[in-house]
């Protein structure tokens, strides 16, 4: 694997650690999912793959971001709107 791509790679998944924390199912739950899809892929050489694995990862996170952001969203709409108003 090429330097820069060992560099993103990482970056992805320290990133992806750290948003894991909030997940609803726990922080365990999506370590332990995050670290066996990281290594079902950990022999992949060919850098065209390996950078659609990154594009994938960086969707999650995209996906994990929109996740977090609708969960505050309905949080406050709870606090502050009476379920009669709907």
């Amino acid at each position: 694997m090429a330097k820069s791509l060992r560099g993103e790679v990482l970056n992805l998944y320290k990133n992806l650690l750290y948003l894991g924390r909030e997940y609803p199912k726990g922080a365990d739950y999506f370590r332990s999912r995050l670290k066996a899809a990281f290594l079902k892929n950990k022999d992949e050489k060919d850098p065209e793959k390996i950078k659609q694995l990154i594009a994938r990862g960086e969707f999650v996170i995209k996906e994990l971001e929109a996740l977090y952001f609708l969960r505050k969203y309905r949080a406050l709409k709870h606090r502050y709107y009476s379920d009669d108003n709907q």
